[in-house]
């Protein structure tokens, strides 16, 4: 038995109004026809946040700890983290995991540069969030929040694989909430106005 349903075209104020597009769904489900509403901002964030791959960029100890998160006991893998790209082109976000001296930062900022929009960064260790032990060298950044726009900060010397876990959750749980459609995109740059 073949079930027609009869979808009328609809005003545009009427997608704004809950009352409206519930009583065409109870119409439409009293035809036998199945539907389900929701935001599409909430269904594409929910497959952006669950499939984040890391760009790894570890200089130091805490890169080992990284590697333990990605190994049988941690298993980033039930998070969405698995595929830890060496590739920034296809990274989501890059995982700085260890000390930055000041001869590796422009690579770091190139690296940074050459990812797709949207793009993350994730400051892990005491030696990415300020500098760590070696904060009053010569040689170190106080930090890659002085050149990268950092986004979770995860503190321990090294810090836990339940830390970076946790942090990991932390990027996922802001990926889940940012807006595309539905609203402003706040990552978008506002043109500037000039005035005559």
């Amino acid at each position: 038995m073949e079930v027609k349903a009869k979808i009328k075209a609809m005003k545009s104020e009427d997608f704004k109004d809950n009352e409206a597009l519930e009583k065409m769904v109870e119409e439409l489900r009293a035809n036998g026809t199945n539907v389900i509403i929701g935001c599409l901002d909430d269904v594409i964030n929910w497959g952006r946040s669950n499939s984040l791959w890391p760009l790894t960029f570890a200089t130091s100890c805490c890169g080992i700890e990284f590697m333990s998160v990605g190994a049988a006991r941690y298993d980033m893998a039930r998070f969405g983290f698995e595929v830890a790209r060496a590739s920034p082109r296809q990274a989501d976000f890059i995982m700085v995991a260890g000390t930055i001296v000041h001869k590796m930062a422009p690579v770091l900022k190139r690296l940074y540069d050459q990812m797709a929009e949207p793009k993350y960064v994730i400051a892990v260790g005491g030696c990415a969030v300020s500098g760590g032990p070696f904060k009053n060298s010569y040689h170190v950044l106080n930090g890659v929040g002085e050149i990268l726009p950092v986004d979770v900060y995860i503190p321990g010397c090294p810090p836990r694989p339940e830390a970076m876990l946790y942090g990991m959750m932390q990027l996922q749980r802001k990926v889940k909430v940012e807006n595309f459609f539905g609203g402003v995109n706040r990552k978008e740059r506002k043109p500037i106005e000039v005035k005559d």
